[in-house]
């Protein structure tokens, strides 16, 4: 059988590990039509996902024999509208696992669509727990909650400063927020954890765009940054054994969200305005329109690493308390 990471569709069915492996002893060239989230390796042969979802030692979307690549993953779904096509991406990772569930509409509607068990972090009283038992409680949805203390941070910050790619504040907060969600999923015997990656990026979700002066090519930058973002995730994920599934950077999705003009995105005050339209279908109005916090200050993970900088003298650097966590020397661009 090949090493199979995460898991393979073609034409909206997924597809078993023996069928994989019949396909690289049979037919290899089929790892072309490829969809879902993977990295496979069977003897000189490695190939990995479209947009490199699944880390893997060979480059996104590419099928390589030793060290020469002799193919290109390009599954070409039929087109879709957003609503069918975030539909279909949230089936086809519904068969396992858990949804993290942080209370805003990218989380919520994945949830609700996935029908899975949810999961949530924060510290004591924070707004993502809050929101989620909200969520939950309106939606019908289940979810299990866990409460993140001090030494949860500190046990993540050494866990995670080693292996993401950037170690600025911003990254290393997002991805010690990650470490407690995955932690959280696999002592509840899960690895394969739902989340709403990406749609920020899709369809303009940061505050910065409401003020952005060319909202199109801001867009175009953080959707080619996404690529980093999974790579930071995933390494986390790792770290426990589990992997984050993103529906919403399924490549039928992405399409649709790319057809968007990004002015009907951003309107008014109003981020992810096609989004929130779709999942006003799902779910309350009140969950599909509410302007939720990052994640790293929503669990509080922000606030608490703050406090710990403090706490050891780093009173305007927290880079300078994160550095403390590197291993060896790093590259300056990456904070250590």
């Amino acid at each position: 059988m090949p090493l199979l990471r995460g898991w393979v569709e073609v034409n909206g069915t997924c597809l078993a590990p023996a069928e994989v492996d019949r396909i690289l002893d049979q037919c290899p060239e089929r790892i072309c039509s490829f969809g879902g989230e993977f990295y496979l390796s069977k003897g000189d042969l490695t190939a990995r996902d479209h947009f490199g979802i699944l880390p893997g030692d060979c480059p996104p979307g590419t099928i390589m024999r030793k060290k020469d690549i002799i193919g290109y993953v390009a599954p070409d779904p039929p087109e879709m509208e957003l609503e069918a096509a975030i539909a279909e991406a949230v089936r086809l990772r519904s068969g396992e696992g858990v949804t993290a569930l942080s209370g805003g509409v990218d989380s919520a509607l994945v949830a609700v669509l996935a029908g899975l068990p949810c999961i949530a972090v924060g510290t004591e009283g924070s707004h993502d727990i809050g929101r989620a038992l909200h969520v939950a409680e309106t939606t019908g949805l289940s979810v299990s909650c866990k409460t993140i203390s001090e030494s949860d941070v500190l046990e993540g910050l050494s866990a995670v400063v080693p292996v993401i790619p950037f170690r600025d504040p911003v990254n290393t907060s997002i991805a010690v927020t990650m470490y407690c969600i995955t932690r959280f999923a696999r002592e509840l015997g899960h690895s394969r954890i739902l989340a709403g990656q990406g749609a920020d990026e899709l369809f303009g979700g940061y505050a910065r765009y409401l003020t952005s002066p060319d909202l199109e090519a801001d867009l175009e930058k953080d959707f080619s940054g996404l690529r980093f973002q999974a790579d930071r995730d995933q390494a986390v994920a790792a770290l426990q054994d589990t992997y984050i599934s993103m529906p919403y950077l399924d490549l039928r999705v992405v399409r649709a969200s790319r057809k968007i003009a990004a002015h009907e995105k951003v309107v008014g005050s109003v981020r992810k305005k096609p989004l929130r339209s779709v999942a006003e279908h799902h779910i309350p109005a009140e969950i599909a329109w509410y302007d939720k916090k990052a994640m790293q200050y929503g669990s509080g993970v922000w606030r608490v690493i703050q406090g710990l900088a403090r706490h050891n003298g780093y009173k305007r650097s927290v880079q300078g308390y994160i550095n403390q966590f590197c291993e060896h020397d790093h590259d300056i661009t990456k904070g250590c």
